[in-house]
C-alpha cells in the first residue's frame, strides 16, 4: 500500500497502456502517435505499467492509473480491468487503481464494477464521454452509476477538449459535445454521494466546469491535460479561493510527466498555503486515507 505520508503528491489522472505488440492493428497506435505529438511527448512507445510504477517511484508520487474501455464507440480493443488491476498490485507502493466500463454494459458493466472493487483492490472508475461515445446524463449509464455509488468509489469523466484526436481526419470520429461539463450536473444531483471527479481544465466549458464544482458538494477538479501555465486566470483565481479544497494534481501521463507538471506548477500563480491542498491532500480525503 502506498505510503501517504512519504509521497511528494498524488497523481490523481494517469493512463495505463498495453505493451507494444499485444494488439491488433486496430487504429489505436496511430491515435497514440497522433497524441504523442501534439503534446511533445518524448516517448517512441506507450510505458507498460511497470515501466510506469518505475517512473513515479523515481520520483516519489503516488498515482491514480487506469484504462479506457471504448471499445464498443472506437473498435479499440480495451485493456482488461482484472489484468490491469493485477499489474498494478505488484507496484500498490506506488499505483493506486482505477478500473473503466463502458456504460452501455448496462448491468454486465454494473457486475464487473462491484466485482471490482470487492475482489480487485479498484479504487475508483474512469469515463471518457468522447471516446465512449455516451452524454454522461444519459439514463443508460445510470445501472453502473448505482454501482460505482453503493461501493463509496469516485467517478472521474473526462471533460472538454484535451487532445485526443485532434488533428486527425474528423477528429478520428470523436465529438467534442459529449464531454461538457454541464452534463455532469444531472449525475451529481442524482447521484449525491458519490464523489465526481471532472478531468482537465475543461475547453472550451472552464465555467460550467468551476460553476457544476462549486454547486455540487460531491465534484472535484483534476488538473490534468494541460500544463499550468496555460490554465486560465479563472481556473487559477476558483483554486486559490473557493474551490481549494476540490482541485486536484493530474499530469495525464504518459502524455505529460508529472515532474513536467509540477515544474510548471511551481512557477504558477497558486498560493502557498493551497499548492499541498492540490498536491495530495485533497486527493488523500477524496480517495478516504487522510
Amino acid at each position: 500500500m502506498v505510503d501517504f505520508s512519504s509521497v511528494r503528491a498524488i497523481d490523481m489522472h494517469i493512463h495505463a497502456e498495453e505493451p507494444c505488440g499485444c494488439h491488433a492493428d486496430d487504429g489505436y497506435d496511430d491515435l497514440q502517435r497522433s497524441m504523442a505529438e501534439y503534446f511533445g511527448a518524448p516517448w517512441r512507445h506507450p510505458p507498460t505499467i511497470p515501466e510506469t510504477a518505475a517512473h513515479y517511484r523515481a520520483h516519489n508520487i503516488a498515482a491514480v492509473i487506469f484504462p479506457v474501455d471504448a471499445e464498443r464507440e472506437t473498435g479499440y480493443r480495451r485493456y482488461d480491468n482484472y489484468e490491469v488491476a493485477d499489474l498494478v498490485a505488484a507496484h500498490s507502493d506506488i499505483l493506486i487503481p482505477f478500473a473503466s466500463i463502458d456504460p452501455a454494459k448496462g448491468k454486465l458493466g454494473a457486475r464487473e464494477a462491484r466485482d471490482l472493487v470487492e475482489n480487485h483492490n479498484v479504487q475508483g472508475f474512469k469515463f471518457h464521454p468522447t471516446m465512449q461515445g455516451f452524454f454522461p446524463n444519459d439514463r443508460m449509464a445510470w445501472p453502473l452509476y448505482e454501482a460505482i455509488a453503493e461501493t463509496g468509489k469516485p467517478a472521474l469523466f473526462h471533460t472538454g477538449q484535451t487532445g485526443v484526436g485532434s488533428g486527425m481526419r474528423g477528429g478520428n470520429g470523436m465529438r467534442l459535445k459529449y464531454s461538457n461539463p454541464l452534463y455532469l450536473d444531472d449525475v451529481a444531483v442524482d447521484f449525491p454521494d458519490m464523489p465526481i471527479i471532472l478531468a482537465h481544465p475543461s475547453f472550451p466549458w472552464q465555467e460550467e466546469a468551476l460553476a457544476v464544482a462549486q454547486h455540487k458538494p460531491n465534484v472535484y477538479i483534476d488538473l490534468s491535460g494541460w500544463s499550468p501555465k496555460y490554465f486560465p486566470p479563472l481556473l487559477v483565481r476558483y483554486a486559490n479561493t473557493l474551490l481549494k479544497d476540490k482541485m486536484l494534481f493530474g499530469s495525464d501521463w504518459p502524455m505529460i510527466a508529472p515532474e513536467k507538471w509540477l515544474d510548471a506548477f511551481d512557477k504558477a500563480e497558486f498560493r502557498d498555503e493551497v499548492r499541498p491542498l492540490i498536491l495530495k491532500e485533497n486527493a488523500m480525503r477524496l480517495l478516504g486515507v487522510s
